[in-house]
């Protein structure tokens, strides 16, 4: 967006996986059709996916993940997260954002801690059927609270308050997508197997000897797309050619959408993009959430699209060739069956989620400005020179006005008529205008869309 300094800056918080980075793409490019720019903050696990991200700039903040229980290594996460926050302190004061998104996972805190520690409006997004550490960690400090899933914030009803569903955000080329009609019958049976962005290693293990397991006249009409690790292309694609069935193979399908879309039956990990692609694409699915994390946010995700009646979710420990192969006779028997699992999956698909995102940032970003950022933005970090914040604020005082300083500004806040101080307006005590998307009930977590786990891994975010 070349000679288009002069329009707001959006800085979107992600970490560097596709569960992360997806549907903050998909809100920078419906924040940039309202003529925002957007610049990215990540991590270094983001290089790998190149300059696809629609940002004008992408800055790397230290950060790391909390992974385990022990104190060296909580104490090395605070340290790195520390720097990070003071990496992103410094580069607000430089390029002064109008508003911070953060998506959730570790990489956002530094961000979102720091642009709240500068009066600057925050917002985050989180699109599991549970919320996460990091999110959980920043949601009273948020401005603005938006999710993939009613009821997410249940728990604490001054959360609650201030967050509403939006849908997780999609891609244009999932919106894309979204427009193929579920493939005839008459076709070859296309399954598209995939593990998350980061791949799995279990897919490769399982998949192909249940393939073997299938009759011989299903096996006869199969044509298969399956991503794989790299050290497990060799034996994944050696099985299939031993059976004689189309494989494409490959460690990672940058079209993976159009993929999705071709499809008469997927097999997934079910992290949150996964999950929402599924839905707004209506695919029906086979779905392992990853066993270890200790949120269970992948459960909860295939818990949602089977309660739908889109997917069916089977636990790792018992996902065998054998329970595989079941479950695939058993899906493709009747006609009917895998069209209706495909048509229920769109019934919780939100193809216009990153619209609806977009919207609640522009609104948040207009309503919000706290007097710590009226402080930070009215003086420059290379000088002691003050400088106006806008244009609105950059107008000549009127007649009987008196010029209020940053820091009058900062400890006066508006008065009652009484004379009494109140608190400033905020997303938590305003209530809604017109228009604008109303705030969850308090609810509850249903305890049958989570289970217990123990850690982190990879592929959680897939």
């Amino acid at each position: 967006m070349a000679g288009a300094e002069h329009l707001p800056l959006v800085v979107v918080a992600a970490g560097g996986t596709g569960g992360h980075l997806f549907p903050a793409e998909a809100l920078a490019v419906a924040l940039q059709k309202q003529n925002v720019r957007v610049d990215l903050v990540t991590d270094e696990r983001a290089t790998r996916y190149g300059d696809a991200f629609p940002a004008q700039a992408t800055h790397i903040v230290p950060s790391s993940t909390l992974s385990s229980r022990n104190l060296f290594s909580a104490v090395s996460v605070m340290y790195t997260l520390g720097r990070g926050v003071l990496a992103a302190h410094r580069l607000f004061a430089r390029i002064r954002p109008a508003a911070v998104v953060g998506f959730g996972g570790y990489p956002t805190i530094p961000p979102v801690v720091a642009a709240k520690l500068r009066g600057i409006p925050t917002i985050i997004h989180e699109q599991n059927g549970v919320p996460g550490r990091a999110n959980r960690f920043l949601a009273p400090r948020a401005t603005a609270i938006a999710t993939g899933f009613p009821g997410m914030f249940g728990y604490d009803r001054r959360i609650a308050a201030k967050s509403m569903v939006t849908g997780n955000p999609v891609r244009p080329a999932v919106a894309e997508a979204a427009q193929t009609a579920y493939p005839e019958s008459d076709m070859p049976f296309q399954l598209l197997v995939f593990g998350g962005s980061q791949g799995a290693r279990i897919m490769a293990e399982i998949v192909p000897p249940a393939i073997d397991l299938l009759p011989v006249a299903l096996r006869a009409k199969l044509s298969i797309v399956q991503q794989a690790r790299e050290e497990d292309l060799f034996s994944v694609r050696e099985a299939y050619a031993r059976t004689g069935i189309p494989a494409d193979v490959r460690p990672f399908f940058r079209d993976l959408p159009a993929r999705i879309a071709a499809s008469h039956l997927v097999i997934a990990r079910s992290g949150a993009s996964t999950v929402a692609e599924l839905a707004a694409i209506g695919r029906p699915a086979i779905l392992v959430p990853l066993p270890h994390a200790l949120d269970q946010d992948q459960a909860a995700n295939a818990g949602m699209l089977e309660k739908a009646g889109g997917a069916v979710r089977i636990k790792q420990a018992q996902f065998s060739p054998e329970r595989l192969a079941d479950e695939i006779v058993r899906l493709t028997a009747e006609p009917a069956t895998l069209p209706s699992m495909a048509a229920a999956a769109r019934t919780i698909g939100i193809i216009d989620a990153a619209d609806r995102l977009a919207d609640l940032v522009m609104k948040t970003t207009k309503t919000e400005r706290s007097p710590l950022r009226v402080l930070f933005d009215s003086y420059s970090p290379e000088s002691e020179q003050p400088r106006p914040a806008n244009s609105a604020e950059a107008r000549a005082p009127q007649a009987g006005e008196t010029k209020r300083s940053p820091l009058r500004v900062l400890f006066d806040s508006p008065s009652s008529e009484s004379g009494q101080p109140r608190p400033a307006e905020s997303a938590e005590t305003r209530a809604p205008q017109a228009g604008q998307p109303q705030p969850q009930e308090s609810e509850e977590p249903r305890a049958s869309d989570t289970e217990s786990g123990k850690s982190d891994s990879p592929e959680q975010r897939g």
